[in-house]
């Protein structure tokens, strides 16, 4: 079978967790303080805070910009609910913008129209490690003295105009075992502001600087050494595996060639995630029997996402039900993702075009 997703781990990997179990030293320590100092080179921030997760990532970041009841944070319906349900436990409210059909991320031409004076923040995603255009995004946020969130959870690597995502503003990294490195369940939140730094550092902590010290409320957000140790390990290939992806991407983008199929656009800086094509209804089956007979044929796919957030049952009930976002709507019914993480060769992906091929 070859699987949607696969983490890659070498005996340094193995070696790595096993003298910190050895060690006992299990909680947060100095390889949490290592894999931070590593992952702040790497991004090119001032700081790196590791946290549990990437949920526990934006959470942290939103709480430490002042995020609250009432404000609002403009972002995107076509994208995993960790982004919009961590503006919702803040109390405050998500508001949803129109996806581009090229690269399946927020319109930044639309954004404009829905900010109002409740708006505090833009929360972007670099969709499958595609690059938002940060730029315009940067404009308008500086016009309205608005914040800057960057959702990097599926972007480890991922630049704009060579700028990586995550270095210029508070940027929220999720390690699971789907992205480009994971740490089993790990998140980063990078930043060059002090004042985020501390207050993330506090917030991850229970709210202290020193232990017993409370002094704002905080949760137990915190990354363990363990995690840590695999992290350090796995960091030092992020380059190998985001070239591996990427020569992958461009396999596919160059033999698989069928109507009505459409390609992800190749942009400069995509660290490719996931590559996400589309079964439009020019194709000979529907997207999801097109999964199914992938599937048949020992070929693992993913459907991110079949339903925008708007549509959701959660959502729904929380009144967004009457909004129309038509490109979020539409891709939702065609997107389905190829395997092309580190460990697929040639085989496997000259396997994947001649099924496509071979539907009937």
């Amino acid at each position: 079978m070859i699987n949607i997703s696969k983490p890659f781990f070498s005996e340094e990997e193995y070696e790595s967790a096993l003298n910190v179990l050895k060690s006992g030293n299990l909680a947060q320590g100095e390889k949490v303080l290592e894999f931070e100092d590593n992952f702040r080179k790497f991004i090119g921030s001032k700081e790196a805070i590791a946290v549990s997760n990437g949920t526990s990532a934006l959470h942290t970041s939103l709480l430490s910009h002042g995020i609250k009841k009432d404000d609002e944070v403009i972002t995107t319906s076509f994208t995993f609910a960790a982004t919009p349900n961590t503006i919702l436990h803040t109390g405050a409210t998500p508001v949803f913008v129109d996806i581009n059909e090229d690269d399946f991320n927020i319109d930044p031409d639309k954004i404009e129209e829905k900010i109002t004076k409740k708006t505090k923040a833009i929360l972007p995603v670099h969709l499958f490690g595609c690059p938002c255009n940060i730029d315009k995004i940067e404009k308008i946020a500086k016009k309205h003295n608005l914040e800057i969130i960057e959702d990097c959870a599926q972007a480890i690597g991922t630049s704009f105009n060579n700028i990586i995502s995550g270095s210029r503003f508070t940027g929220c990294f999720s390690f699971y075992p789907t992205k480009n490195i994971t740490t089993i369940e790990g998140g980063m939140i990078t930043t060059n502001n002090d004042m985020i730094n501390e207050k993330c550092r506090m917030i991850r902590n229970h709210g202290s600087k020193e232990r017993y010290k409370y002094e704002i409320l905080g949760h137990n957000f915190r990354m363990d050494n363990l995690r840590a140790s695999i992290g350090i390990v796995q960091l030092k290939k992020i380059s190998i595996f985001n070239k591996k992806r990427k020569d992958n991407a461009l396999y596919l983008e160059e033999n698989l060639n069928i109507n009505g199929i459409i390609k992800p656009e190749i942009k400069k800086g995509h660290t490719f995630n996931q590559y996400t094509i589309r079964i439009t209804e020019d194709f000979k089956r529907t997207r999801d029997k097109t999964a199914e007979i992938l599937k048949e044929n020992g070929i693992m796919t993913g459907i991110y996402y079949p339903v925008p957030m708007h549509k959701t049952i959660l959502y729904t009930k929380l009144g967004y039900s009457n909004q129309v976002l038509q490109v979020s709507e539409k891709i939702s019914k065609e997107v389905l993702s190829l395997p092309i993480h580190p460990e697929i060769n040639q085989e496997n992906l000259d396997h994947i075009i001649n099924t496509l091929e071979n539907i009937k």
